[in-house]
This record gives structure tokens, C-alpha cells and sequence, in this order.
């Protein structure tokens, strides 16, 4: 276990941690803005646009099973610096193509490189510390991480409009720079070689066969993903639930994520502060009284008002904060039962989760954002699964073996 004050302060740990994390987010929401711009400026149509963003989730998503078992093996600083290298490498690229086609290609290559700051910063996490000194340091990374969505697009935003679509990749190369400078400078090695694993296929089969097959792991997993899916429809569903629903212009979307965002910061800053004072269960329960408070206020508006400001969104920022009360607990005990192969337990989750949302795109939230009372269902029925997985994992933490 690594002496955190012989190497940083939690504070810049976390710091440094949450920017890994949000590398993802910002390479997603960043460049959503210029969509119109690349199809005039690449001559492509909105489809083939769109499919840039279907490439770089896909890779994404393939990818994050296979980042943690490398960190297993070379260490978690050394991956961490060629995977961004490449990330920044991929960001050039994309600043410089000349064909949707090239766009494609790079925007594929962001998306394997990407995944690697959320998996391996979790599996920092767990190596550095235990108990409520862990779920500090989650929480405190979940706070900064909640940032990313909301600021990103308005970064996005103001490059596109004051320089093009260019700027906005050009954007990403300078900050992946930074923060492989800030890493190569700060970032310790937190898994010793004599805790490093094998690659072997034969190893790696039994090992992902073990993970994927804990129902403990796949129960904590469901939890978190669903959880959050209960939230996400929203994201997915923006634009109708927005300018349809509530009839608010292109430039409103600080509504939605204000208030979510915030209730990610509320609720991540009272994980952190519980800790150590309320063990990891009782954190998960009090989340989930507070998602049901606020599922339930959600259908309650719903049924008795018409769609408006801001009581449509107000159950928004009382659900995140729930939803982020759980999160670090539910993800600290996902990973326990693995101490030894936390990076690539941290891979199967953020694969099982990441595959969840692409399932939550394609056919939950269209199927939901018909009116805001079937999205308000939608959180319902979906934060109740979670909680049922949640009891589950309980359950299956006390059966012996």
C-alpha cells in the first residue's frame, strides 16, 4: 500500500484523477456543437457525422475490457502516459482530417484511448487506500468529475463560434499535453512489480471468467448502471425533453445540466464527508431513500402540473444527489473482491456500464421521451431495478464463499 504523503496530497490525487476520468466527457461533448460545421466544411451528411460519435463509443466501450488487465501488468503510471500520448496523438489527427472518412479513423483511436484514465483511476484509488479513506477519494474525484458534462459543451460552444470545428480537437491536443505533463510529473506508481500480473490468455480467461461471473461484482455493477440510467435518460433524451416538452431554445441546456450536475456535487461532497462515520451499506440506503424521494416528487409533479420550470427539472438535482451519495460505496465494493486484479475488475465494470448506456441510447430513452411523465416513469422504474440489485449484492456479500 502506497504512503499518499510521501507522494501527493489527496486533494491533487483527486484532482489528477478526476481529469483523467473526464477525458472521456470531454471528448465526447466538446466537439457536439460543431456537427453542422464538420458536415459543410468535410462535405459529409449529418449521418456520417453522427457516426463519428457511434465509432468512438464503440471503441470506447471494447476497449475499457482490455485497459485495466494492461495496467495489471506494466503498472498504472506507464499506461496511463501512452495512453494519453495517444489520445493526443488521435486529437492531431482529427484537427488535420480532410475526409469524414480520416474523422472516422481518428475519432476510433480517441475512443481505445480514452477509457483508460476512468478504469485505471479507479484501480489507483483501491491501491492507495482502504475503507473510508477510499471513499473519500471517490467521492471527491466524482465531484470534480461532474463538471466535465456541463462544462465541456460550453468550451465547445465558444470555440465552434469564434474558430471552427478545427479548434475544438485543437482544444483537446493542448489539454491531453497538459495532463500528461501533470501526470509524467505527479502521477506515482502505485502498483509495486511484485504485484503485477500475468498477460497470458489462458490467465486472463480465468481471470475475466471469475470477475464476470461474481454475482456480488454483477449485482454492484447493475446497481451503478441502472442508477445512473435513471439520470441518462435525460441526457439522452435533451433535446426533446428541452425545446420539445418545455419549449426552451437551442441555448438552454444549462437547465438540464445545471441541476444535475449540481446534485453530482452535492451528493459526492456528502459521501466524502459520511465517510468513516456511516459504514458503506448504510451510505448506499440513505442514497436510495433520497433517489426514491425524489422519483417519487418527480411522478407527483408530473401528474399534477404541466411541463415547466422549474419544477420539471428541480427532481433532477435531488435524484444525482442520491445517485452520487451511492456511487463511490457501490463502486468501492465492486472492486474489493478482487484485490488483486482491481485494474481489470475496473475495466469489466466500466464495460458492463459503458455497454448499458449504449443499451439506454438506443432503446430505452426513445422509447420513454414521449412526454416528461414516461421519462419520470422511466427514473422510477429504473432506480428500482438498481435498488433490487443493490439488495441483492447485500445479500450475496453474506453467503459464505
Amino acid at each position: 500500500m502506497a504512503e499518499p504523503g510521501k507522494t501527493a496530497s489527496t486533494r491533487g490525487i483527486a484532482l489528477l484523477l478526476a481529469s483523467l476520468s473526464a477525458l472521456g466527457p470531454f471528448s465526447i461533448d466538446t466537439y457536439l456543437p460543431s456537427f453542422h460545421d464538420i458536415a459543410d466544411k468535410l462535405g459529409a451528411s449529418q449521418l456520417e457525422v453522427q457516426q463519428t460519435l457511434s465509432i468512438y463509443l464503440l471503441s470506447f466501450a471494447v476497449m475499457t475490457l482490455w485497459h485495466g488487465a494492461i495496467a495489471d501488468r506494466f503498472g498504472r503510471r506507464r499506461v496511463i502516459l501512452a495512453a494519453l500520448a495517444l489520445f493526443g496523438l488521435a486529437s492531431a489527427g482529427c484537427t488535420l482530417a480532410t475526409s469524414i472518412e480520416q474523422l472516422w479513423i481518428w475519432r476510433a483511436m480517441q475512443g481505445i484511448t480514452a477509457g483508460a484514465g476512468i478504469v485505471i483511476s479507479r484501480a489507483i484509488v483501491r491501491d492507495l487506500f482502504d475503507g473510508a479513506a477510499a471513499q473519500r477519494l471517490m467521492s471527491q474525484i466524482t465531484m470534480m468529475f461532474a463538471l466535465a458534462p456541463a462544462v465541456a459543451p460550453v468550451i465547445g460552444g465558444w470555440l465552434q463560434t469564434l474558430f471552427g470545428w478545427r479548434m475544438v480537437f485543437a482544444f483537446l491536443v493542448v489539454m491531453t499535453g497538459l495532463l500528461w505533463l501533470a501526470c509524467w510529473k505527479l502521477l506515482p506508481e502505485t502498483l509495486p512489480v511484485e504485484r503485477r500480473q500475468s498477460l497470458r490468455p489462458a490467465y486472463l480467461g480465468r481471470t475475466y471468467w471469475r470477475v464476470l461471473t461474481s454475482p456480488a461484482f454483477l449485482f454492484a455493477c447493475a446497481a451503478l448502471s441502472l442508477n445512473f440510467a435513471g439520470f441518462f435518460i435525460y441526457v439522452l433524451s435533451a433535446p426533446v425533453f428541452l425545446m420539445t416538452h418545455l419549449g426552451l431554445p437551442e441555448t438552454a441546456f444549462l437547465w438540464l445540466f445545471g441541476p444535475a450536475m449540481g446534485g453530482l456535487l452535492n451528493g459526492s461532497w456528502l459521501s466524502g464527508r459520511l465517510a468513516g462515520k456511516l459504514s458503506l451499506s448504510r451510505t448506499i440506503a440513505l442514497g436510495y431513500a433520497v433517489m426514491i424521494a425524489a422519483a417519487a416528487l418527480n411522478i407527483a409533479l408530473n401528474l399534477t402540473l404541466p411541463p415547466g420550470l422549474p419544477w420539471s427539472v428541480l427532481p433532477l438535482f435531488v435524484y444525482t444527489t442520491g445517485m452520487a451519495l451511492a456511487m463511490p460505496c457501490l463502486t468501492i465494493l465492486a472492486l474489493d473482491p478482487f484485490p488483486e486484479q482491481r485494474g481489470l475488475a475496473a475495466s469489466c465494470q466500466t464495460f458492463l456500464q459503458s455497454g448499458f448506456n449504449s443499451l439506454a441510447a438506443a432503446l430505452i430513452a426513445p422509447a420513454l421521451w414521449a412526454s416528461t411523465l414516461s421519462l419520470a416513469l422511466g427514473m422510477a422504474g429504473l432506480m428500482l431495478i438498481g435498488g433490487l440489485a443493490a439488495l441483492a449484492h447485500q445479500k450475496s456479500r453474506l453467503l459464505p464463499g
